[in-house]
């Protein structure tokens, strides 16, 4: 039996996320697992007058890929996407994995030289996207892959899943345009201003955020969304954070993460689960140890850890910082082949506040 809400789903990504506009072609990547959407957006682009350029891969490709690549391939990069993310004028890819943890064993050696082969398409994403040539967003189909992930039934995470990018609603487009609203009042609150300082249980941190744009993250990039973020000024951070979740990287959860920074900079990291993973990243390249991203996550339909980066950054109380990689629509100059969230909990005991006024205590924005 057909889900109605996928229909409704596939509406809000192509005419409210993507703007799709006559002419437009738009690459949709995905795994065959996520068929029933694929279909969806195919049917709604041609609706609306675009081009749909199919990109689908087998769900164990990339483990299949891991397997079996030299070097060579290693290194190379995927022609149509490549090119497509070069020349497009949108991309729709559609996170639908069905084993999540397929490349947990890969050594991580190899992820992070085909990492570097990636990087290129990633600095592309960021820097059409940054000037609007390219209309790019990111999305999940509920796959028993991921509900076995967040502990759920099947059933119930396709709820959890609908209910946070708000598919299940009468007029989801005027839900997402009322939180741009609310957000806009919480970016007015930050930006322009300078010394962002947060403190918790499990955050002791200073950074600038002097001369930097912040974005309004309300349905365009990521579905679901919800948050704030921009890029903080490269050498301003100075302090330590653990994060409360682990941070899961190409498959890869490293858990109990911790980072000291001083001028900006990752200069001692330690963590609980995978540390050698997170120091391969780490010294990816020049940038990976500084700061791309900082920001507040305020979806509450979002209620619990899924280890999904897509869902649990967005979390209502949390805020999150990626190592390496900035966007450039922020004023980041920050560059790195990575770009790697990392969540930390502030919805106790915890506060951020703003050229020495607090703003935010334990999870909300304050009066």
């Amino acid at each position: 039996m057909s889900d109605a809400r996928v229909d409704k789903f596939a509406k809000i990504l192509v005419e409210y996320s993507a703007r799709i506009q006559p002419g437009d072609r738009v690459l949709i990547e995905a795994t065959t697992a996520a068929e029933p959407l694929v279909r969806a957006l195919y049917a709604r682009i041609m609706e609306v007058g675009g081009h749909p350029h199919l990109a689908l891969e087998l769900p164990d490709q990339e483990e299949l890929f891991y397997q079996y690549a030299h070097n060579g391939q290693l290194d190379f990069p995927p022609t149509f996407r490549k090119l497509a993310y070069e020349t497009f004028e949108s991309r729709i890819r559609i996170s639908s994995q069905m084993n999540t943890r397929a490349l947990s064993h890969v050594d991580p050696k190899k992820l992070g030289r085909r990492q570097k082969a990636l990087s290129t398409i990633l600095e592309t994403q960021m820097r059409r996207g940054a000037t609007g040539e390219l209309k790019w967003v990111t999305t999940q189909y509920p796959t028993q892959g991921y509900a076995i992930e967040a502990e759920m039934g099947q059933k119930a995470y396709e709820d959890f899943l609908y209910r946070a990018c708000h598919a299940d609603a009468d007029d989801p487009v005027a839900h997402w345009k009322s939180v741009e609203a609310e957000q806009a009042t919480m970016i007015a609150r930050i930006e322009g201003k300078d010394q962002v300082t947060l403190r918790g249980p499990n955050v002791d941190l200073t950074l600038s955020v002097k001369g930097r744009k912040f974005m309004n993250s309300c349905g365009t990039h990521n579905m679901p969304d919800g948050e704030i973020y921009t890029g903080p000024v490269e050498d301003s951070l100075n302090g330590w954070v653990k994060f409360t979740f682990p941070a899961i990287f190409n498959g890869v959860a490293v858990e109990g993460i911790e980072l000291y920074f001083n001028k900006g900079k990752v200069e001692r990291a330690k963590a609980e689960k995978n540390e050698p993973y997170l120091f391969e990243m780490l010294n990816s390249d020049a940038g990976a140890r500084y700061l791309g991203e900082f920001a507040i996550g305020t979806n509450f339909e979002i209620d619990r850890f899924t280890r999904n980066i897509l869902f649990d950054e967005k979390i209502g109380g949390t805020f999150h910082m990626a190592l390496g990689a900035g966007y450039p629509e922020t004023g980041s100059k920050n560059k790195s082949i990575i770009h790697w969230d990392m969540i930390c909990d502030l919805r106790k005991d915890s506060e951020i506040e703003v050229d020495g006024e607090v703003i935010y205590r334990n999870g909300a924005f304050v009066s």
